[in-house]
């Protein structure tokens, strides 16, 4: 029997700052690890004020994880110690895997309203692969698959398998599935999801039915008023869903559509060491990687590999 996930936790996404003074809400991060594994972080940078954003994040440090950017509107300027370097375009992603160390910025630019939209997730290294060779995959808009169901549910397949259409980033250790998917109005979206892997989900826009019951009480709720005790069923732009186990999530709508992140991966189940934009399995290895950064020893790799 087919078991649908139901919602296991429902979070707000938290204003914040980052890099040089880039204003943004945090979906989750440090303090949820582990619950999100392999998953260590997803930011959302979407803003129509340029002072918010323009200070970017300059040049700095990664070891022992993946960083993957995904623009939605707006462009992003991009440079690292492999040599790459280009612009981020709207429906673009990049996706980075620092493995042994990579130094490298990215500069939010906006479009020509002065809007910029876009959400960076962080996904963990297993400790035997922390140090594998850095590499690079950037990816435009066009060679991300759109899938359109016959209700008319579009799904930009970045990595994973929707109907038969497999997105562009593959081999990737945790295997992961990262689609972005708008379901019409009095529309429902099912998707098989595999057994043990963790799934979530983060509104960007409109509202939805993530829960196949409808019941706003049956889920944990953080950062929400506990003395509110009105509780919408639905979920709208700002709201990250994490699932329980299941083969498969249905989302649905009534008048308005929705457009969310649909994320997945299997766990690790690694110790998680963290200090800033390095996350290894133990401190002894943080002190190394800081001792490293000091002394110029960090990087590794300095020639691109994709």
């Amino acid at each position: 029997m087919i078991k649908t996930r139901e919602i296991a936790k429902v979070r707000k996404s938290i204003p914040t700052m980052e890099g040089a003074g880039v204003h943004l809400k945090r979906a989750f991060g440090f303090s949820q690890v582990p619950e999100y594994d392999p998953f260590l972080m997803l930011d959302d940078f979407r803003s129509d004020t340029p002072a918010h954003y323009l200070r970017g994040f300059p040049w700095h440090p990664h070891r022992g994880i993946e960083t993957i950017t995904y623009a939605i509107r707006g462009e992003i300027e991009h440079g690292d110690s492999m040599g790459n370097k280009g612009v981020i375009s709207a429906g673009d992603v990049q996706w980075m895997t620092a493995g042994s160390g990579v130094i490298h910025q990215e500069m939010p630019k906006g479009d020509k309203n002065g809007s910029m939209g876009g959400f960076q997730l962080w996904a963990n290294l297993p400790g035997s692969q922390k140090m594998m060779d850095p590499r690079y995959r950037g990816l435009k808009a066009s060679e991300i698959p759109e899938v359109v169901q016959k209700n008319g549910t579009r799904i930009k397949v970045i990595c994973g398998n929707v109907d038969g259409h497999e997105g562009p980033v593959r081999d990737i250790v945790i295997d992961p599935e990262y689609l972005d998917v708008t379901v019409m109005a009095r529309s429902e979206f099912t998707h098989p999801t595999r057994r043990g892997h963790t799934v979530f989900a983060y509104v960007i826009e409109g509202k939805g039915y993530f829960c196949k019951e409808k019941k706003p009480f049956s889920y944990d709720m953080e950062g929400s008023n506990y003395f509110d005790m009105k509780r919408d069923p639905f979920l709208v732009n700002g709201d990250l869903v994490l699932f329980h186990d299941g083969d498969q999530v249905m989302v649905s709508t009534e008048e308005d559509p929705v457009r969310f992140l649909l994320i997945s991966g299997k766990p690790i189940g690694e110790p998680v060491a963290w200090y800033g934009p390095i996350v290894m399995n133990t401190n002894e290895e943080l002190r190394i990687a800081f001792e490293e950064f000091n002394n110029g020893t960090f990087v590794k790799q300095k020639t691109a590999k994709r």
